[in-house]
C-alpha cells in the first residue's frame, strides 16, 4: 500500500467503460418511451446491473433541460433523490434519505477527491455544464464504489480523457443558457480532434455566474419570522422603533435571499492513445467557485447589558460568510483487450487531487480547509462464458485534510483504504443471479491527537431476478454492508462558521453495519413501462448527527451519536404512450418516492426528506418536444429533537423544446418555465431550509449543440 502511494499513483476496480455514443440525443427515436434498457456504462460487464441495484440515467435534452450549477439541484426530479440544498453553491444528493459519508458523488469512478462529504456547505467540484451523462445507482451493486456508498452513489461521465476517435476528426459539444431567478448566466463547451488515426486531444471549459436567488413567498419559515417579530415588539416596547422596524422588515422580507450569488469556472485538457488493443488517457482540470453561504438570522435579544458592551461569547467575525474555493485534478483511464481466454479486459482509473477551500467572513479569513488525495482502482472483465461473466479488482485511496484557522472544528487527519471486491452474474434462462463481495480495511489518523483506529470490513449481496414474461420481471437481492466512521464523525470538535452550528464527533464510535433488503417489479413494453421498488436497512450502530439543544461559543451544538436505526422506502416508476396525435406522441410519466427512518427507541434520523409524487405530460415531436408537470411534496412532521417541521409544497413546471436543424438533432433550443406559480417551497433535507427556501418562478433558456 506505501509503495502504490510513495509512487503517486494508486490501482482499483471497476469503471473505464466502453465509449459513450457522441451524439447524445441519438440514443432513442422520437417513438422511444424508454422502454429499452439503457447502457449502464458503471459496469459493462454485466448485463444491466439492476438485479442487485436501481439504476437511472440522465443524458442529452434531459440532462440540459435539469442541469443546475451543482449536482444535487441537477438530480432533484429523479426517483429517491432529494438534494442538502444548503446554498445555490453548495448541493450535493441525497439518495433514499441517505447523504454525506453513505453517498459517493463519482466521476468516471473515481471519487471527486474534495470535501463535499465532509459538511453540507461545502460544493462538489464537478460543474455538470461539463458532463455527458450521470448514472445514479441505488442498492447493494453500489457497494462496488466502496462502503461509503451504502446509500447509493452518483456518477458523472465527461470526455476529458476520449474514448473513441471523432468520426469527422473534430467533435464539438456546447451548451449555454440563461435563467431569470437568480440573474443565471452560464457557458460549457468541448472539442475532440483527432490530432492522428490514433490519438485524440480534448479542450473543454466552462462558466457560471448567479445574482442572488429570488424566492417565491416568505424567505424566512413561520419559526423564525415569529421569533424576530416577537424581537420587534420587545423594541417597540424599549423604545428602539427603528430597530423593530428593521426586525418586521426582515420577518416580513420576500424575493432576494440573502449571500447567495456565485461565480465558477473550469478548464481541461486531456489526451488518449486509442488502437485495437485497447486505450490510454490522460487528462488535468480546474475547478474555481466562489459562492455566498447564507446566514440564519440572529434572533437574540442583546439590549439587556450596557450601551456599549459587547457580549461574551465567540467572535464569529464581521460581514457575510463566502467561500473560496480551488481545485487541481489529473486523471488516468487504461484499458488493455486481452483476448479470447477467461479474461476480457483489463482496466485502469485513477485521479489525484490538490483541493483547498477558504471561509471567509467579511474581508477576514476565517478557517482554510486542504485536502490533497488519490484514489485509484484496477479490475479485470472476465468474457462470457455460458453466460457466466463478472469482474474482480483492487481499490486504494489515500486522503490527507486539514483545517487551519481559529475555527478549525476539525484537526488535520489521514485516511487510507484498501480494498478488494468482485462482481459476478450468471444468467440461467429466465434466471438472473448476481453476487458481490468486498473487503475493505480503513486507517484514520489524527497526528496532532495522538489518535490512530483501524476498521476491517467485510460485505456482501446476493440478489436473482426472474423472468415471469417477455416484458415482465420481479427480483429480489439481499446485502450485509459496513463502513468504518469517517475522520469528521471521529474527530470534529469546534465551531464551524459557515454551518452555523458547533460539530463534536465521537473518537469511540465503532463500525456501522447493516443488514439490507430490496424488491422490485419491471414492467417493459413499446408503449409502457413500470418499476415499483421496496426497500429495507436494518442498522447496527448507525452514526448520525443530530443538535443536542445545547450552546457552545453561541453555536448549537451538533454531536454525532451512534445508535440502532431502520430505514425502509418505497420507489415508484410509470411511462405510457397514450396518443398519438398529429406528429407528435402523447407520453404520460409519473415518479414517486417515500423514505422512513427511525432510531430504535423511537427518534426519527433528522433530515428525511418527504414523501414526493411529479406528474408529467410530454408531447414528442419529430424537431419539437412540449412538457407539462406537477409536482407534490408531502408535509414533512417526522422530525429529529430539536429539529422543525417542514411544509409541503406543490410545483408546476413547464418546458419546450425545438430543434430548428431538418434531419438532424445536433441542436436543440430550450425553454421552461419552472415553479410558474411562485411558491414557497422547502426541503427538508437541508440544514438550511427555514432560512434558504427553493428558488420562486424561473424562466430558463437553453441552447446546447453537438456536431
Amino acid at each position: 500500500m506505501r509503495l502504490l502511494c510513495s509512487a503517486g499513483f494508486s490501482l482499483a476496480v471497476f469503471l473505464a467503460a466502453p465509449a459513450l455514443a457522441q451524439d447524445r440525443a441519438a440514443a432513442g427515436s422520437d417513438d422511444d418511451v424508454h422502454t429499452g434498457d439503457p447502457i449502464i456504462v458503471t459496469a459493462p460487464y454485466v448485463r444491466s446491473l439492476d438485479i442487485l441495484g436501481n439504476v437511472s440515467v440522465l443524458e442529452g435534452d434531459e440532462l440540459a433541460r435539469d442541469i443546475r450549477g451543482q449536482i444535487g439541484d441537477t438530480l432533484t426530479r429523479q426517483a429517491g433523490v432529494s438534494a442538502t440544498s444548503f446554498a445555490p453553491g453548495a448541493s450535493r444528493p441525497v439518495l433514499r434519505g441517505f447523504s454525506g459519508e453513505r453517498v459517493r458523488v463519482l466521476t468516471d469512478g473515481i471519487g471527486s477527491i474534495d470535501v463535499s462529504n465532509t459538511s453540507a456547505d461545502h460544493a462538489v467540484t464537478i460543474d455538470p455544464l461539463t458532463v455527458e451523462r450521470i448514472e445514479i445507482l441505488r442498492g447493494p451493486a453500489v457497494l462496488l464504489f466502496g462502503s461509503q456508498a451504502i446509500g447509493g452513489a452518483v456518477n458523472l461521465f465527461d470526455r476529458r480523457i476520449p474514448r473513441k476517435v471523432p468520426a469527422d476528426h473534430v467533435h464539438i459539444d456546447a451548451i449555454g443558457g440563461y435563467a431569470t431567478a437568480a440573474n443565471d448566466r452560464n457557458i460549457g463547451s468541448s472539442i475532440d480532434v483527432a490530432l492522428t488515426p490514433q490519438i485524440v486531444a480534448h479542450l473543454d471549459g466552462s462558466w457560471r455566474k448567479t445574482g442572488d436567488a429570488r424566492s417565491g413567498g416568505f424567505v424566512y419559515a413561520p419559526g423564525i419570522r415569529d421569533d424576530l417579530l416577537h424581537l420587534a415588539e420587545h423594541e417597540v416596547e424599549e423604545g428602539h422603533l427603528d430597530e423593530a422596524a428593521e426586525l418586521t422588515a426582515d420577518a416580513n422580507r420576500r424575493g432576494n435571499i440573502p449571500n447567495t450569488a456565485s461565480e465558477t469556472w473550469t478548464a481541461a485538457g486531456g489526451l488518449s492513445l486509442i488502437n485495437d488493443g485497447g486505450q490510454l488517457g490522460i487528462s488535468v482540470s480546474y475547478y474555481d467557485s466562489n459562492y455566498g453561504v447564507p446566514s440564519r438570522p440572529n434572533t437574540a435579544h442583546d439590549h439587556g447589558g450596557e450601551e456599549g458592551e459587547e457580549e461574551e461569547g465567540h467572535d464569529h467575525g464581521e460581514g457575510p460568510v463566502t467561500i473560496g474555493l480551488k481545485q487541481w485534478r489529473a486523471d488516468l483511464r487504461g484499458e488493455v483487450e486481452m483476448g479470447d481466454g477467461f479474461f476480457d479486459k483489463l482496466r485502469i482509473r485513477a485521479g489525484f487531487a490538490d483541493y483547498e477551500h477558504t471561509e471567509f467572513e467579511g474581508d477576514e479569513v476565517g478557517t482554510v480547509f486542504t485536502n490533497q488525495g488519490i484514489e485509484g482502482r484496477l479490475e479485470l472483465a472476465q468474457n462470457d462464458r455460458g453466460g457466466w461473466r463478472g469482474a474482480s479488482g483492487i481499490q486504494y485511496s489515500h486522503r490527507d485534510f486539514n483545517a487551519i484557522g481559529a475555527e478549525a472544528f476539525v484537526p488535520r487527519n489521514l485516511t487510507d483504504q484498501f480494498a478488494l471486491f468482485t462482481l459476478q452474474e450468471w444468467t440461467l434462462g429466465s434466471l438472473g443471479v448476481e453476487a458481490a463481495a468486498r473487503y475493505e480495511t480503513t486507517d484514520v489518523r489524527a497526528p496532532s491527537l495522538g489518535i490512530s483506529r483501524s476498521f476491517d470490513t467485510f460485505s456482501g449481496a446476493l440478489g436473482a431476478n426472474y423472468d415471469i414474461s417477455d416484458s415482465a420481471k420481479i427480483g429480489l437481492s439481499v446485502a450485509r454492508a459496513v463502513r468504518a466512521p469517517s475522520a469528521e464523525e471521529l474527530f470534529s470538535n469546534g465551531p464551524h462558521i459557515a454551518t452555523q452550528a458547533f460539530e463534536v464527533g465521537n473518537v469511540d464510535l465503532k463500525r456501522e453495519a447493516s443488514w439490507g433488503a430490496e424488491a422490485s417489479f419491471k414492467v417493459k413494453t413499446d408503449a409502457f413501462s413500470l418499476s415499483l421498488t421496496g426497500y429495507s436497512n436494518w442498522f447496527d450502530n448507525f452514526i448520525y448527527s443530530e443538535a443536542t439543544g445545547e450552546e457552545e461559543d453561541e453555536l448549537p451544538v451538533f454531536q454525532y451519536f451512534q445508535r440502532d436505526a431502520r430505514v425502509w422506502g418505497l420507489e415508484a416508476e410509470a411511462s405510457a404512450r397514450l396518443a398519438q396525435i398529429g406528429g407528435f406522441n402523447i407520453v404520460g410519466d409519473v415518479v414517486a418516492d417515500m423514505t422512513r427512518a427511525k432510531i430504535k427507541g423511537g427518534d426519527h434520523v433528522p433530515r428525511i426528506p418527504a414523501m414526493r409524487v411529479l406528474g408529467g405530460l410530454e408531447a414528442q415531436g419529430e424537431r419539437i418536444d412540449a412538457r407539462a408537470e406537477v409536482e407534490w411534496t408531502d408535509d414533512q412532521t417526522r422530525i429529529a429533537p430539536f429539529e422543525t417541521a417542514t411544509k409541503g409544497f406543490t410545483l408546476v413546471n413547464a418546458s419546450i423544446s425545438w430543434r430548428p436543424l431538418p434531419d438532424t438533432k445536433n441542436l436543440t433550443l430550450s425553454l421552461a418555465a419552472n415553479n410558474i406559480f411562485d411558491v414557497e417551497a422547502r426541503r427538508h433535507a437541508s440544514f438550511t431550509k427555514d432560512y434558504v427556501p427553493l428558488a420562486g418562478r424561473d424562466f430558463r433558456i437553453t441552447a446546447r449543440a453537438s456536431f
